[in-house]
This record gives C-alpha cells, structure tokens and sequence, in this order.
C-alpha cells in the first residue's frame, strides 16, 4: 500500500471517498470504551437516506450515526 500524505488523505475525506486503509488501526486510541447497546426506531426513509450518506463517506450506519449524535452533543456542550 502506498504511504499518503495529509494533503492526499485529507482531499481524498473531502471527496467523500473510504479513508480508512490509510488509517493505522493498531494505534488507534478509543476513549470512553465502555458501550451500552440502544435500539431505535426510524422510518425507512431515515434509514435510506443514512445509508446513502454513510456509503457516500465510506462508513457504516451505525459509524454515521454515533458521530452525528457525538458531534451535536458536542456542539452542545454535552460531552
């Protein structure tokens, strides 16, 4: 695999392409690992529409979803 630079890793995250082979997972850092599983609802139009988004940036549903309501709660001053 060819080693990116930031200039190519960040144009290619902004064209909404995968970037996550150039991230090195070994090293990765999770804070706050302790999970606890939620369900919930959505009408099927959210649900299409988030798949479409999270394809569109190369991550999954849940991916998407944990850091959209991560990113407000943030906004918020929640976090």
């Amino acid at each position: 695999m060819k080693k990116t630079n930031s200039k190519d890793f960040d144009q290619t995250f902004d064209e909404g392409k995968d970037v996550t082979k150039h991230l090195k997972k070994k090293t990765t850092v999770k804070v706050n690992q302790k999970v606890k599983r939620v369900n919930i609802d959505f009408p099927v139009w959210v649900i299409e529409t988030l798949d479409l988004e999270a394809s569109r940036l190369g991550v999954t549903r849940q991916a998407l979803v944990k850091f959209w309501v991560a990113e407000r709660l943030d906004k918020q001053g929640i976090s």
